[in-house]
């Protein structure tokens, strides 16, 4: 019998048996469930250095090279930089990180959650759309060329038990925004897809006590015909309740029955909801900024995305805090390259890959301004700087060459995200954590 494409979805989200969604119903490993007795005998614990420091990501990102550079904290201290003439665009005073700066309103409308922001400025070494795949394996220097986010998902799944290791694309809107995993390209889900899969009448979730009950009735039986004191006690604490489990079914049935669409406010509700299931440690999303505004008059589009992209991020926040998540998963925005920031003044911006603006946002995350910018030699628009990896400072003798900021910021977010030093070395072979950037 062929299977349809929603038992596929539902089979790729949360594994054989539904092991992912029993785990979710009953507050038990996925190991437990799968080898109840092995799993209690085990004695030695699982590679994974802190689990508390472990964080989820979502990941933003998009081969169009938005201009994602142009309107953040930084990119106000050269007046010949062009920015939108929109008035919700307005150049607005802030503080990042007790430094005072200026940025586009929609940056500074997100209050308090710049205290857990970093605004990282760097170049992607690339001013090609081809190369979206290449900048999410840091231009080369990641170990055999893997994407840093399957280095990141890779050692996160075992300090956070989620059901598969591999990240979930989920907003890419063209094959170059596909993500990889151990060198095998991921299939994309879309919010729509995982909404028909999860919300039809027989959709797991519409069963999520009956999966917890079943479990726990067949667990109870094994331990009392064989297992210790201890082992039953540990099944104890861990189970949820009837109740809880009730409550998690309706929380994740309501989310999902507000997806309408595949744009990027509905991609945050798939995104936190796939969290809140724990079923893997990356989710990748679109979130537009601009987009490829060759031409563009008054910046006009950029404006327009720029404001909804920032209220999207808002958004974001507060649907993981509704879930209990809000320091559970750090956010990040990284795109294929920046654009031109005064070349074509307010008629359009070109690629730029001598600078891009990676934001990072998370429990780990210190507010800051990483870097900065500099003219480029002989006029050409400018630069990134070199970074002061303890300071933060963009300056021109700071110990992170300018090919090396890109390495350096894949090195930073997986610190943010919790992986130890030693693995974020191994696998990522140039540049250095910026700790001004982590708390």
């Amino acid at each position: 019998m062929i299977p349809s494409r929603r038992q596929l979805i539902q089979h790729a989200l949360f594994g054989a048996g539904l092991l992912g969604l029993r785990s979710l119903a009953t507050g038990l490993p996925i190991s437990l469930l799968a080898r109840p007795r092995e799993a209690l005998a085990e004695e030695t614990p699982p590679v994974c250095a802190d689990k508390a420091a472990a964080q989820y990501l979502i990941l933003s990102t998009s081969e169009a090279g938005d201009p994602l550079n142009a309107n953040v904290p930084g990119a106000y201290d050269f007046p010949e930089i062009a920015h939108p003439l929109d008035p919700l665009m307005a150049k607005t005073a802030l503080t990042v990180g007790g430094k005072a700066t200026f940025a586009a309103k929609p940056w500074a409308n997100l209050g308090p959650l710049l205290a857990r922001t970093s605004f990282v400025h760097h170049a992607t070494l690339t001013g090609s759309h081809n190369n979206e795949a290449k900048v999410l394996r840091l231009m080369g220097a990641t170990e055999r060329s893997e994407m840093s986010v399957s280095i990141f998902s890779r050692y996160l799944a075992t300090c956070l038990g989620t059901v598969q290791s591999q990240p979930i694309s989920l907003g890419a809107v063209s094959p170059g925004e596909s993500l990889t995993f151990e060198g095998r390209t991921l299939p994309p889900l879309t919010p729509t897809g995982l909404k028909a899969t999860l919300l039809n009448p027989k959709g797991p979730l519409t069963d999520l006590q009956k999966l917890r009950d079943a479990d726990l009735d067949r667990l109870n039986a094994l331990f009392k015909e064989s297992g210790t004191t201890v082992q039953r006690q540990y099944l104890d604490r861990m189970a949820t309740t009837q109740r809880e489990a009730r409550a998690i079914s309706q929380e994740l049935l309501d989310s999902l029955n507000t997806i309408t669409a595949n744009d990027a406010n509905n991609q945050i509700i798939a995104a936190a909801t796939l969290i809140k299931m724990n079923v893997s440690p990356v989710v990748s999303l679109h979130i537009g900024f601009g987009g490829d505004n060759h031409a563009d008059p008054n910046l006009q589009g950029e404006a327009t995305q720029t404001v909804a992209g920032c209220a999207t991020i808002a958004a974001l926040m507060q649907k993981l805090a509704a879930f209990g998540l809000q320091d559970k998963v750090t956010f990040a925005a990284m795109n294929v390259f920046g654009r031109t920031l005064s070349l074509k003044g307010t008629t359009g911006r070109d690629h730029l890959g001598n600078h891009h603006c990676t934001v990072m946002m998370g429990k780990n995350v210190k507010g800051s301004l990483i870097g900065g910018l500099t003219p480029n030699q002989g006029g050409a628009d400018f630069k990134a700087l070199p970074i002061d990896s303890m300071t933060g400072a963009g300056s021109p003798t700071g110990d992170i060459a300018f090919t090396d900021t890109l390495a350096s910021t894949g090195k930073t977010l997986g610190a943010a995200l919790g992986v130890p030093q030693a693995i974020l070395d191994q696998r990522i072979t140039s540049g250095k954590i910026i700790r001004a950037a982590l708390v």
